[in-house]
């Protein structure tokens, strides 16, 4: 079909083949049985209209569940009200929701609970389920973005390929950036570790990532309310960066450590970082400018400090 031109080959076969897991498609194309246009490829080579996918028989592993494993269980009914109470903005392509803080937007062995096992609940009207088409991380709230057809999913995933998503978040951080506006050019690399993902600052090995930062208001030099936007989209990327230069994020206790907590004032511990506002092209034409409202923990802490939370002026407005 024309509008699944640019998908990737793995994605392609999930949509159409979910039984077809990823370690049974890696197997197949390893060993030739899968071709496009008669030649081996990966599984993220991207597919073009016109093309032709040979696909072997599959067999009795049809009956398989993509997973492996067992059916997926069904969303509960307490679920799918919350997660549907949290759509922000809706049509025939996209579905925008406010991620809550403390759902990972994926799951693993220790995740039972995610974004992803909840997706059967946003279908609506539609007969396939959304498509994740970017992350935030799992204390992170925000403003999300899925795809609700495959034209939208392969239109959205390039524009933040792209660089065309204007991604904006608002942050406490324990301590005031200095100067009130600026950039952090700092290169990223995971870093092996036993204890879940960790990246650090690695000019050597790392990735290039920028993130500019406007301090919008302070509290008494110890606090700021910060706007940020992040340039580029590495893995952890506004809280290291922040932690490097002196300034975590507040709650950020992983990249921060003792300094990122305020004792005393008996504010929330959980990570202090929003996705707050999302401005990107349409599928279709026009854009998409989707604001997320803060987070119960942040409302707390805002009244605290007295900061605006209604200020919805754009802090970059004058950077290109």
């Amino acid at each position: 079909m024309a509008e699944e031109s640019e998908i990737r080959l793995d994605r392609w076969f999930k949509r159409h083949f979910p039984q077809v897991n990823h370690g049974w498609l890696e197997k197949l194309l390893r060993t030739g049985q899968i071709r496009v246009d008669g030649k081996r490829v990966k599984a993220n080579v991207r597919l073009e209209t016109g093309q032709t996918v040979r696909i072997p028989p599959l067999g009795d592993q049809e009956a398989v569940p993509a997973s492996g494993g067992p059916p997926k269980p069904k969303v509960s009914r307490k679920d799918a009200a919350e997660i549907q109470a949290r759509v922000l903005y809706k049509d025939g392509d996209v579905l925008v929701i406010d991620k809550p803080a403390g759902l990972a937007v994926q799951g693993g062995t220790a995740t039972p609970k995610h974004l992803d096992a909840m997706l059967d609940a946003l279908m609506f009207e539609k007969d396939e389920r959304p498509k994740l088409v970017h992350r935030l991380d799992k204390d992170t709230s925000g403003v999300l973005v899925l795809a609700r057809t495959a034209f939208a999913a392969t239109k959205l995933a390039a524009a933040f390929r792209g660089k065309d998503a204007r991604k904006y978040y608002w942050a406490v951080t324990v301590g005031v950036p200095r100067p009130f506006q600026g950039k952090v050019d700092a290169a990223l690399a995971k870093e092996p570790t036993g204890r879940g993902e960790r990246v650090a600052v690695d000019d050597e090995d790392g990735k290039r990532a920028v993130s500019l930062y406007q301090v919008v208001e302070h509290a008494n030099k110890k606090v700021a309310f910060v706007a940020l936007w992040p340039l580029t989209g590495r893995t952890h990327q506004l809280r290291v960066h922040m932690e490097a230069i002196g300034t975590p994020i507040l709650g950020d206790g992983k990249y921060g450590g003792p300094e990122a907590f305020l004792a005393g004032t008996g504010l929330p511990n959980q990570l202090h970082l929003h996705a707050r506002r999302l401005i990107m092209p349409h599928p279709r034409g026009g854009r998409i400018d989707v604001t997320a409202p803060l987070p119960p923990h942040m409302v707390t802490t805002w009244t605290y400090f007295s900061f605006d939370k209604e200020n919805d002026g754009d802090p970059f407005a004058a950077v290109e």
